[in-house]
């Protein structure tokens, strides 16, 4: 075993690493960003360097820097974590060449399943059933259009180097096909420097589940069982559970042993993913799965298969990569049943649009698993992926994990950016998923019910006005007080009995109890347990884990805004705008693409609100844009 590595990553994925390698007794070695000066990767590990600017392009995908960083150190190793540069063969060769050690499968096996389109010939000749599709060269318009109607609508258009969900575009029609295979190309080429894809048949009931596998330098190679990833909003895992709800012996035992067939042919060696497409409409059988892509390094979701089998798959990795074998299959059970959430600085109902913002409150509950690469006082900026943590829960049934999961979330307290903790409640408290009946488009179907505004509980507008205010340890005092207190404009007369008793507006507020921010109140004739805090002119109240706050009007200060007109399009988040696809005086119709932005990898199109003419063009190809911006101004016909 070596006795000092070097982790190539940053955010949750490094501090997990460092984490087992302390365990281990093995010296870490942390790499950072100018942005990330003071993160908490960088203050747990034993050394840091600093490799460059915020941007991945100046920092974390600097191969060359990240090497010269472990050999000034000592490090012997390096482990990539995932993302950056953790599935990018040049770097595994250059870290090799200068003498270190890639904790993590050879360049030639990475190489044999980066580009999904050989990955899918290679396993069709080992006899792992792939989805039907084109898989070629040809990368011809015309070509791709006339393949897609052979293979039959709806299709999937998928970039050949992608991943997490970029570069890929479900067509339904074959209008839209040119519209959208334009569009995967540039992710493609944005997010992984390769704009070929591939073009298959979308399956109309699919579920995502995927087999985690391991192998060694000795031949040897196993499953740890699967993972069931169907909960996607554009196609990125939200949820992730194992083991798969409705999963068989007898398909398990089959996608198992095609997982390892796919190992074995590149001889692969460490952790990898064998994800495939799963057709759900009947239930999961043996002959209804197929071959999507090998994921070759450890995935985010890995801690609900560290649950149910109780592997390190960090030290797995680290003791394979110093020549260990990995265990006998007899010898790796199952145990119980694990769920996964993943907490993201997100604006849901603006369509899951990344969020920036200084976490003020990062406050989770004890008793789950939390990964995470901040703290409070953070900032979660807009040069890297958003999530601020996985919440991972066990039960010995699914029942008991989902119902662990459901009290996790709702007492789960985030403030300082918008995030989807409330999004997640209500997501694992849906009826089908909490049947185990879903599949990767129930997300879309479900989303104006998963995305609605809460409805507010009789006098939750009341406690918001008591506990806008500091009425005094205790809420005691020797006489009456009659206050006017404003929220969002609104102004309401809050009148102190004492005795905890207030009268808001002429509903009464009693507050039974507090401590800290936890509060028991009555509300009318209920009772009902309230996280209540007041910070930086607001005031939030949670309640059976849905949030409600207001900001506090300050007397003195008097807001003018100016709201923008119906034809104005502006950055919906802070981003680089990618095309502009209109001019001035251009007649567009409604819902025509105007103007496309990227922001954490991923595109986001804005289209004309109504059909008319544009008037103005205010954004230009590669301007970097704050939220609100307003980037195109239109007129009606």
């Amino acid at each position: 075993m070596f006795t000092k590595m070097l982790i190539a990553n940053r955010g949750e994925i490094a501090c997990r690493i460092i984490e087992t390698a302390h365990k281990m007794g093995v010296a870490t070695v942390a790499v950072y960003s100018d942005a990330d000066a003071s993160a908490k990767h960088v203050m747990l590990a034993g050394e840091a360097v600093r490799i460059g600017a915020a941007p991945v392009g100046e920092s974390y995908l600097l191969g060359d820097r990240i090497i010269a960083a472990a050999l000034e150190t000592g490090a012997e190793a390096v482990h990539p974590g995932y993302g950056f540069l953790s599935e990018n063969p040049e770097f595994v060769e250059a870290v090799e060449a200068a003498g270190l050690v890639f904790i993590g499968p050879s360049a030639s096996a990475i190489r044999a399943m980066g580009l999904k389109d050989a990955a899918k010939v290679l396993m069709e000749a080992a006899e792992v059933p792939v989805v039907p599709g084109y898989h070629g060269d040809n990368q011809d318009d015309a070509f791709l259009a006339a393949m897609a109607g052979e293979i039959g609508y709806p299709v999937l258009i998928k970039a050949v180097a992608g991943g997490g969900g970029k570069g890929m575009r479900r067509v339904d029609d074959s209008a839209l096909f040119i519209e959208s295979l334009n569009a995967a190309r540039r992710e493609g080429s944005a997010s992984f420097g390769n704009d070929q894809v591939l073009i298959e048949k979308y399956i109309l009931s699919p579920r995502h589940i995927e087999m985690q596998v391991f192998g060694d330098n000795h031949g040897g190679a196993v499953h740890l069982f699967e993972r069931d990833c169907s909960l996607q909003r554009r196609h990125q895992k939200v949820i992730e559970e194992a083991p798969a709800p409705g999963m068989t012996d007898e398909m398990r035992e089959a996608m198992g042993a095609a997982a390892v067939k796919a190992a074995q042919a590149i001889g692969y060696s460490g952790a990898g993913t064998v994800e495939f497409i799963v057709d759900g409409a009947e239930g999961l059988r043996a002959d209804g799965f197929w071959f999507m892509e090998m994921n070759t390094r450890l995935q985010v979701e890995h801690p609900v298969t560290e649950a149910v089998t109780g592997l390190d798959l960090v030290q797995l990795q680290l003791e394979v990569a110093s020549g260990g074998r990995v265990p006998e299959q007899a010898a790796i059970v199952c145990n119980g049943h694990a769920i996964e959430a993943r907490i993201y600085a997100e604006d849901v109902p603006a369509g899951f649009l990344p969020a920036t913002g200084r976490l003020t409150v990062l406050d989770f509950p004890d008793g789950v698993r939390i990964d995470s690469g901040v703290r409070a006082g953070d900032d979660i900026s807009p040069y890297y992926d958003p999530m601020i943590a996985k919440l991972t829960v066990h039960g010995e049934t699914r029942a008991a994990a989902l119902a662990a999961m459901q009290g996790a979330l709702r007492r789960t307290d985030i403030i300082g950016c918008k995030t989807n903790v409330e999004f997640l409640g209500r997501l694992v408290a849906q009826p089908d998923f909490a049947a185990g009946n879903m599949d990767t488009g129930l997300i879309e179907r479900e989303l104006a019910a998963l995305v609605a505004e809460p409805v507010e509980p009789t006098g939750v507008r009341a406690l918001l006005a008591v506990a806008a205010q500091d009425w005094g340890e205790g809420f005691t005092l020797w006489q009456p007080l009659r206050q006017r207190v404003g929220l969002d404009g609104e102004g309401l007369w809050v009148q102190v009995l004492g005795g905890g008793w207030f009268r808001v507006d002429g509903f009464e507020v009693e507050v039974l109890a507090r401590e800290g921010a936890h509060w028991q109140v009555r509300l009318g004739g209920h009772i009902v347990r309230a996280r209540v805090r007041r910070l930086d002119g607001r005031v939030y109240v949670v309640i059976n884990g849905e949030r409600f706050d207001a900001g506090i009007d300050d007397p003195l200060n008097r807001d003018v805004s100016v709201e923008a007109g119906a034809g104005v399009l502006v950055a919906p988040m802070p981003g680089l705008v990618q095309a502009v696809l209109a001019a001035a005086g251009d007649a567009v119709e409604a819902g025509a693409a105007l103007v496309v932005m990227e922001a954490m990898k991923m595109e986001h199109t804005l289209r004309a609100p109504f059909d008319g003419v544009v008037g103005e063009v205010l954004a230009s190809v590669g301007g970097q844009v704050e939220s609100g911006v307003v980037l195109l101004r239109m007129e009606e016909a």
